[in-house]
């Protein structure tokens, strides 16, 4: 059975090329409500997490809500492996698919099919599962030939249908996503959003930064809501 718990996790990230002046820093907190610190060592600090905690079994939906800045993304992105915590507990069962950012580990001198191992191997998948999927991935991106070539001679079109194809072969046990995908012209986007709904209907467990209140009613059964990476409020959307 899946899971994710979180106890109180924090990132922080240290600003190593700012000089510590107390004006400068004054004038940081003021900024930013207080989120920019002075370190044990001097340095300026960036708390882009604090004290976030959860637990998710299976069947759960949690919505991220809050203003741009509040840590959603950084939040999805600790989750995803992106980011080391530097405070705090995560744990986790089951596999993750992160839908952050879909062409993540492709290469533009490669191949659209060595692309397609490039972008499932940085998925976790084996060799294997990619072997048995790339039929499907390449009737699905509807690219035909053009899967034999270098993805720099791709449109930006041709390159994200490719990327979803991959990025959703797989089924996962815990999903990340920021916001609801859309992609390429309206037919592929009618038969990617089925595709996508079957994705987030089969995973264990689902976590969605959006800030889009009919998504979060429709999709989640829980909600929590962050500011300055903090979590200040929980309810059901």
């Amino acid at each position: 059975m899946g899971y994710v718990e979180a106890k109180g996790l924090g990132v922080e990230f240290p600003v190593f090329s700012s000089p510590n002046r107390s004006l400068k820093n004054t004038l940081l907190n003021a900024t930013t409500g207080g989120r920019v610190a002075q370190g044990a060592t001097n340095r300026v600090s960036v708390k882009a997490l604090e004290d976030v905690s959860f637990r998710l079994e299976v069947g759960d939906r949690l919505g991220l809500v809050g203003h741009n800045g509040s840590g959603k993304t950084t939040l999805l992105r600790v989750l995803a492996g992106a980011y080391e915590p530097t405070a705090g507990i995560l744990r986790s069962k089951g596999r993750t698919i992160s839908l952050l950012d879909v062409s993540m580990g492709m290469e533009h001198e490669a191949t659209g099919f060595e692309n397609i191992y490039l972008r499932g191997i940085t998925m976790g998948l084996s060799t294997k599962e990619i072997q048995e999927k790339i039929e499907d991935i390449a009737e699905f991106s509807e690219l035909g030939d053009y899967l034999a070539m270098p993805i720099r001679t791709y449109s930006s079109g041709m390159l994200l249908r490719l990327a979803f194809a991959v990025s959703t072969c797989a089924q996962a046990d815990i999903l990340l996503m920021d916001e609801w995908l859309s992609v390429g012209d309206q037919a592929f986007n009618d038969k990617a959003a089925i595709r996508l709904k079957a994705l987030v209907d089969n995973a264990a467990i689902l976590i969605l930064a959006t800030h889009s209140d009919q998504l979060l009613k429709g999709v989640c059964n829980q909600a929590i809501r962050m500011e300055h990476g903090k979590v200040v409020d929980r309810f059901e959307p």
